[in-house]
């Protein structure tokens, strides 16, 4: 399972993590580090990560405000992978009449040692009118170049993939916020167990949904358009289970990996299930908050809603049966779709009656 717990299970009970063993925080983010959506114009930009759609989102951020500065700014493109040896110099330097200039340098994780040189010289001395823009999605290639631009002070937006299922949530909610759109939780947490591990095809949902509806977007609107991939999700398995309804967990779980599903994301649905129900008895227990514990409200109303059916015992026994199939599904047992059913069974027999 990902993550770490706040809770262990010993002897059959649900205790505390000791604080040692807890995952630490992140480090602070450097000083010139910003969100992707939080653009900023300077003579260089470091647009950062392995997000595509945010790169983009990040990119227009920056041509925008140089719009907003200057609606004659002219945008020029160069691609990385294709670079000679002073282009750079051409793009960035004032044009004819004058005009502004965006230089964006696309893909330079697969950048030509030209483009690593040049960018080196520039960033040293950049020029004031113009805003270089340069895009990185990842790994080791052009570091030095990277550093270069870092070190200047110039603003890096950082574009890393939205794992967490909390950011997605977040992410679609700050969609149809940008688009002026009301969306209830159950909406939002429906669209995310349907198209959440493809933000780009996430936020084309968004879209679709602010564009051909009207009013507050509901749970019930998101099934009109996306229930056949709503229906059999992991997170739909493991409402079910939490629930106490075997059948109907097994009828999703099946039904789930007949149309193409794989047993890993499922558990992993389930165990984050019972993660949450967890964290919100830990809270019960006082010594840590929601926020510490990065939930949302709606997350600790459900959790709590369901803790009315569980017991420590219960739980404990339910968090022992994913782990099991964790390990099953991921190579230590023979048949993986037997082993996320026979979890399901266990959460749901686990709960109180």
């Amino acid at each position: 399972m990902d993550g770490r717990p706040v809770l262990w299970v010993r002897r059959g009970r649900l205790v505390p993590v000791p604080p040692a063993t807890r995952t630490r925080r992140p480090a602070r983010a450097a000083a010139n580090a910003r969100p992707w959506d939080d653009p900023t114009l300077a003579p260089v930009v470091l647009v950062r990560g392995a997000e595509p759609l945010l790169a983009e989102r990040a990119v227009d951020g920056v041509v925008g405000l140089a719009r907003e500065r200057d609606p004659d700014v002219e945008k020029v493109e160069l691609e990385a992978a294709t670079y000679a040896g002073g282009q750079l110099t051409v793009a960035a330097s004032p044009s004819l009449f004058g005009e502004a200039k965006v230089v964006v340098l696309r893909g330079t994780e697969a950048c030509t040692d030209d483009l690593v040189s040049d960018v080196v010289d520039y960033v040293a001395a950049p020029d004031p009118e113009t805003t270089v823009v340069v895009v990185h999605g990842g790994g080791q290639r052009g570091k030095k170049m990277l550093d270069a631009v870092v070190a200047s002070g110039a603003p890096v937006l950082e574009c890393e993939p939205i794992t967490k299922d909390a950011d997605k949530v977040q992410f679609v909610t700050a969609e149809f916020r940008a688009a002026r759109r009301r969306a209830d939780a159950a909406a939002v947490r429906a669209l995310v167990d349907a198209l959440g591990s493809d933000l780009r095809e996430l936020a084309a949902a968004c879209s679709q949904l602010v564009a051909d509806t009207t009013g507050t977007i509901s749970e019930a609107v998101v099934d009109r358009y996306y229930g056949g991939r709503v229906e059999a999700t992991g997170f739909k398995v493991a409402d079910a289970a939490v629930a106490g309804d075997a059948g109907g967990a097994v009828a999703l779980m099946r039904h789930a990996l007949d149309t193409g599903a794989d047993p890993v994301p499922i558990v992993g649905a389930l165990a984050t299930r019972l993660r949450t129900l967890a964290r919100v008895a830990a809270i019960r227990g006082g010594g840590v908050t929601a926020r510490e514990l990065g939930l949302q409200d709606w997350q600790v109303r459900n959790a709590n809603r369901d803790l009315a059916r569980w017991t420590p015992e219960g739980l404990a026994s339910a968090i022992t049966a994913v782990a099991q199939a964790d390990a099953d599904v991921k190579g230590g047992g023979r048949d993986p779709v037997y082993a996320v059913e026979k979890a399901v069974l266990a959460i749901a027999r686990a709960r109180r009656s």
